[in-house]
């Protein structure tokens, strides 16, 4: 599968946003937002005016490299959100959100997003006391996620609950750092994404 490989740093100053996309490091001096808080390249610095379509696109792009997905899985999310009960955008989100990579994540055994999918590929995660390997899998209330036994002393998953605090444990979800144990307690609300997204702007993008 495709997957962007250059440097991440590039992406959050594109969006103008920390987009947490290098884990510890988004929370220290080195952090590309930090140091260079504007778009890259030569005219990275020059004033421009954005579109309505410009904004909704950045809008757009902005979701799709949070969670890290291509844009054919992208599209496929918001093609399932419009045909369920509710708002189109916030049921994206919760789409997004309950991801298994990006639940792995948000429990705090991982530093980031693509960390968590790298672990999920090599079998370092328990669903329901099953292996599993796809990153896609979506969660649903009363699952259990757990960090395999022989993986519990892996430095990237300790410095990740170590460094859990920093961002916090969303409300749907109750982790047991000691046990090396998390648990969807609901579906994930639209108050439980503290990132600054306008999902109504992708939305009013994929009806044109």
């Amino acid at each position: 599968m495709a997957r962007y490989k250059e440097a991440k740093c590039k992406l959050c100053r594109r969006e103008n946003l920390k987009l947490f996309l290098k884990g510890e490091r988004c929370y220290t001096d080195k952090c590309a937002m930090e140091r260079r808080p504007y778009p890259p390249g030569q005219h990275g610095q020059a004033r421009s005016k954005i579109s309505e379509y410009g904004l909704q696109l950045r809008e757009k792009q902005k979701m799709r490299r949070i969670y890290g997905v291509l844009e054919s899985q992208f599209r496929k999310y918001y093609h399932e959100a419009t045909r369920k009960k509710g708002i189109t955008g916030e049921q994206l989100i919760q789409l997004l959100e309950r991801r298994l990579d990006n639940t792995v994540y948000r429990l705090g055994f991982a530093n980031n997003r693509d960390e968590a999918r790298q672990f999920l590929r090599h079998g370092h995660y328990l669903l329901n006391g099953k292996k599993v390997n796809i990153p896609s899998l979506s969660v649903r209330p009363g699952d259990v996620i757990t960090v395999v036994e022989s993986s519990r002393t892996n430095a990237h998953i300790g410095s990740a609950l170590a460094n859990v605090d920093k961002r916090g444990i969303p409300q749907w979800l109750e982790v047991d750092s000691n046990g090396f144990k998390g648990t969807v307690k609901a579906l994930p609300g639209r108050d439980d994404v503290n990132l600054p997204m306008q999902e109504q702007l992708v939305v009013e993008l994929y009806s044109k």
